[in-house]
């Protein structure tokens, strides 16, 4: 892959976003957690199709175009209506999709919490033909690199590296991992060149 800025560039520039100020797209979600109340309410809500979610006794709550610390005041003023001081915890929930050396790749929703570890655990983990400290965040065209250990040892969150809804976390493979795999192939093509000269030697 092609890398666009310098390490230490890109870190400096990427961690600037607010994960709590984007706006939300179809798919994501917000995790609703009350303490105080006793009405099924608590859980995983995700935005439809239409750009609205579908909340409990609230009803609809807009997000197209609005960034996520008004829906999440949005919220908390619907559900303030019904109850009396409520305990209530929104958190922002984006789809995100995990890439390459994973175990298990695909689409995971992550919130401003999580660390670093946890969202590449999400996927399974590495695999051990994983670059060793090579991390890539893919948005749009732009390809943003990362020190994989650095993050985990310093226990980056989402929310410090700056995750957007829709970005792709990737995980290239190892150049000795290839280096193995051609050489089997250069291996294997050995073989069968000695075994075509054997056949041509005796025919």
């Amino acid at each position: 892959m092609k890398k666009l800025f310098f390490v230490s560039i890109i870190i400096s520039f990427f961690l600037c976003p607010n994960l709590m100020s984007q706006t939300l797209n179809p798919g994501d979600g917000v995790r609703i957690i009350f303490l105080n109340i006793t009405d099924q309410i608590s859980g995983d809500y995700y935005i439809q199709q239409d750009g609205n979610l579908q909340l409990p006794f609230v009803g609809l709550v807009k997000t197209t175009n609005i960034n996520f610390e008004i829906i999440k005041q949005n919220i908390f003023n619907k559900y303030s209506e019904l109850y009396k001081e409520p305990a209530l915890t929104i958190q922002l929930l984006i789809r995100i999709n995990i890439l390459g050396e994973v175990k298990n790749p695909g689409y995971y929703y992550v919130t401003d919490i999580e660390k670093m570890s946890g969202i590449l655990a999400l996927a399974g983990g590495v695999t051990g033909s994983a670059a060793s400290n090579d991390i890539y965040i893919i948005r749009d065209n732009q390809e943003i690199l990362l020190n994989k250990s650095d993050l985990i040892e310093k226990g980056n969150t989402a929310a410090d590296v700056g995750l957007q809804s829709g970005d792709r976390i990737f995980i290239p493979r190892s150049f000795w991992a290839n280096a193995s795999q051609y050489g089997l192939i250069l291996s294997g093509l050995a073989v069968l060149a000695t075994l075509v000269s054997l056949l041509l030697k005796y025919k």
